[in-house]
């Protein structure tokens, strides 16, 4: 059996180190914190934390802002080598680019500028290049790190809304649903150019699994709960892995194979050997709540959280 992993998020204060909040035991499933008409109107931002996977109680700064910018900051994604995050930021009031933070100076630098918008910044396997969701067709185009056009990666019938590479040729993709009807999972062979549907009614968040080339997904059916599903390329078969968090679509893999999830400003991490989540950070006290989107840093000695900061 292998040991369970518990998160420590710690934060420096003059009095020396103080860890946020953590707690071994999960309580009920949160339920969606209600609509709030202020909360509607800010913008998403994009927080980076330390964290620690395997309880050696590693110390680190405060949880840091690192898009820190009125207009839209969302989709993180860290390099393969853990020294930046890529995000999609709209920061001149017309259009989305994609930006990259440095880890290591606290900048952020524009890397794409071009006339149309990019989201969902997605490494490809080479580690060399990364794709975006483009422009009006939304396609998947490819670009270099340092931000030159590596030309088109593919083009759907449909409108790719988030993709996740399960090898150099094959992309997991989530295609929006026309005239009202579900979004799908599709497979995508890339030498061949066929598609298969795998699932419907399907969440944002397609990631590959650490080690295991799987490609996990939320299943969304109307009027059931919601589950983590996780996708074997190679022979089509789907298995269920848990439950979501309740209210939660998004989810991040850690390099040791636990999810994290997060609901309001909670964070729960799910073991396969406990099968159950657990509660393991409150980021109330950092100024984080309505947390969506999140990811592990490859290294997985960073959290990038996309969240509203707190009114204070």
């Amino acid at each position: 059996m292998r040991p369970r992993h518990i998160l420590m998020l710690f934060v420096l204060g003059t009095s020396g180190a103080q860890v946020l909040a953590w707690t071994q035991q999960a309580p009920p499933a949160p339920a969606p914190a209600a609509p709030v008409a202020a909360a509607q109107n800010r913008q998403p931002e994009i927080f980076l934390v330390p964290f620690n996977e395997d309880n050696k109680g590693r110390v680190g700064a405060p949880a840091v802002n690192i898009s820190n910018n009125p207009g839209y900051d969302n989709q993180p994604q860290f390099l393969p080598d853990s020294i930046g995050v890529l995000f999609s930021s709209n920061r001149d009031g017309k259009q989305n680019d994609i930006y990259r933070y440095d880890i290591a100076s606290k900048n952020v630098v524009q890397v794409t500028r071009t006339p149309e918008n990019e989201y969902s910044p997605t490494m490809t396997p080479d580690g060399k290049t990364f794709t975006t969701v483009r422009g009006a067709e939304q396609r998947l185009w490819r670009f270099n790190l340092d931000g030159s056009d590596a030309g088109l990666a593919y083009a759907h019938a449909g409108l790719i809304g988030y993709h996740a590479w399960a090898s150099p040729t094959t992309i997991a993709a989530f295609i929006l649903g026309a005239q009202s009807t579900p979004n799908t999972l599709q497979l995508i062979d890339l030498a061949t150019g066929s598609t298969a549907v795998i699932e419907s009614s399907i969440g944002r968040s397609l990631l590959v699994r650490p080690r295991m080339g799987t490609v996990s997904f939320v299943h969304k059916p109307q009027g059931g709960p919601w589950q983590i599903k996780e996708l074997d390329p190679a022979s089509r078969m789907v298995r269920t892995i848990g439950p979501a968090v309740e209210g939660s679509e998004d989810l991040a893999w850690t390099p040791g194979g636990a999810i994290v999830m997060g609901a309001r400003s909670k964070l729960f991490i799910w073991e396969t050997s406990t099968a159950r989540w657990t509660e393991q950070a409150d980021l109330a006290a950092a100024g984080i709540e309505s947390i969506t989107r999140l990811t592990v840093s490859p290294n997985g000695r960073w959290l990038a959280i996309v969240a509203q900061a707190a009114v204070k």
